[in-house]
């Protein structure tokens, strides 16, 4: 099949090289004329396990190309992916400005039947406008609109694009159903399930999936804080709940709070979608309030440690992006914490193992990076660790204790067990 995918960000950039492997012809289109040239000559401009061997492969073989070329690449195309940038507004509310606009550049160039998809984030009813506006200039027999919703983790997309849980698919056309179901086909052959359904449903299904998990990690924050308070181990308190088969173990680990390109807008879209129809989501309000002040804890021990002025203070930092296995820094709850730190005159010196490139972009001048986790250790007051890269669970801790000037360290992801740690010397 000829699919092309319009935005090159993260999902339409591992969405288009998956559809690739899958022996369809793509062709992705952005509008960066710079980012498409760097593509065109093998540059992936994202960090993703596994991403650059099929980038590379499909690439060479031609079956993945990209173009600023929007007119000749939606002629050709049997499938159009929408896979634009949804960002908050002002209000929480998704902004659909890109989607819409692109709809109606379409429009104008649509010669033939074709699926438009929207693969973007959007909230309820979106499809629909999308809709609206190819209908001023289209017959309705040249085009159906389908609701896709990923659900890509970070870090792990590719093994969840091409061997998917589910596939989500909105639509009442037999037409369109018939075509996705071809695309999707050889992605489930394992038997897990392409759920077809309305639009609106598919659109919902994204955002509750995305405040469910949402609302688990900020529930099990809340855990570890009363767990901390009453003299309770939350890492048995857990495990204790995720054997349970109707909770599970996933989403279930306490840390300094979720972040990155999804949970965090995501949760807010459909909240002030709630709020525009005069429902009070009251769990989703909650969630958000405990998230922003699970970002500050950390700040709060040690300033309850060092007091509020941290002027001659080295704390260094282990992690940036907002999880492991990523360089993506939106969102992340390290951004802020840095942040704090820095409001409090300490000095900080932070390493990740790939999204420093990122934070150097966030933050210039203001904190220092090292060569790897070791080097910022040197002369450090404190450390702080704010992503779990399976590189800082087992470091060595008779370096880390050389290097320190004290051997502290505020464990913002639940890494290390307390006993252990105190034996070989640390304080936590």
């Amino acid at each position: 099949m000829n699919i092309s995918v319009i935005g090159t960000g993260y999902v339409g950039l591992v969405s288009g090289t998956c559809f690739a492997e899958a022996g369809n012809k793509v062709t992705c289109v952005d509008i960066d004329a710079q980012k498409v040239e760097h593509m065109q000559n093998g540059y992936v401009p994202i960090y993703e396990p596994g991403l650059e061997l099929l980038f590379e492969r499909n690439s060479r073989q031609g079956r993945l190309k990209f173009t600023t070329d929007l007119v000749n690449t939606v002629k050709n195309s049997d499938i159009i992916f929408l896979a634009l940038p949804t960002p908050p507004g002002v209000d929480g509310s998704a902004d659909l400005s890109f989607v819409l606009k692109v709809a109606e550049q379409i429009s104008g160039i649509i010669d033939k039947y074709t699926v438009i998809v929207d693969k973007s984030t959007v909230p309820v009813g979106t499809a629909e406008k999308v809709e609206a506006i190819l209908e001023k200039k289209l017959s309705k027999d040249l085009f159906d609109v389908v609701a896709n919703p990923e659900f890509l983790r970070e870090g792990a997309a590719i093994d969840d694009f091409l061997k998917p849980d589910r596939v989500v698919i909105g639509t009442t056309s037999l037409r369109a159903r018939e075509k996705m179901q071809l695309l999707y086909g050889p992605f489930v052959r394992q038997g897990n399930p392409i759920i077809f359904m309305d639009q609106r449903s598919a659109e919902m299904t994204k955002y509750a999936a995305n405040a469910y998990l949402a609302t688990r990690i900020s529930f099990m924050n809340e855990i570890a804080n009363l767990c901390e308070t009453v003299g309770a181990n939350v890492d048995y308190v857990r495990k204790g709940m995720g054997s349970d088969g109707r909770i599970g173990k996933r989403f279930l680990f306490p840390g300094i709070g979720y972040g990155g390109s999804c949970f965090p807008k995501d949760v807010q879209a459909l909240s002030k979608t709630a709020h525009q129809v005069a429902y009070n989501f009251k769990i989703l309000d909650a969630v958000m309030g405990v998230n922003e002040l699970q970002k500050q804890r950390i700040t709060e021990k040690i300033k309850t440690y060092f007091g509020d002025d941290l002027k001659g203070k080295k704390i260094a930092i282990w992690g940036i992006a907002f999880k492991p296995n990523t360089d993506d820094i939106r969102e992340a709850p390290a951004l802020t914490i840095i942040r704090q730190l820095l409001d409090m005159n300490a000095e900080i010196s932070a390493f990740d193992p790939e999204a420093m490139e990122n934070a150097k972009g966030e933050f210039s001048d203001l904190i220092t990076f090292g060569e790897d986790q070791y080097d910022v250790l040197d002369q450090a007051d404190a450390l702080c660790i704010l992503t779990e890269w399976s590189v800082f669970r087992t470091p060595d801790f008779d370096q880390m204790k050389k290097l320190m000037k004290k051997p502290i360290v505020f464990d913002g992801r639940n890494l290390y067990d307390l006993e252990p740690m105190r034996e070989v010397g640390f304080l936590l």
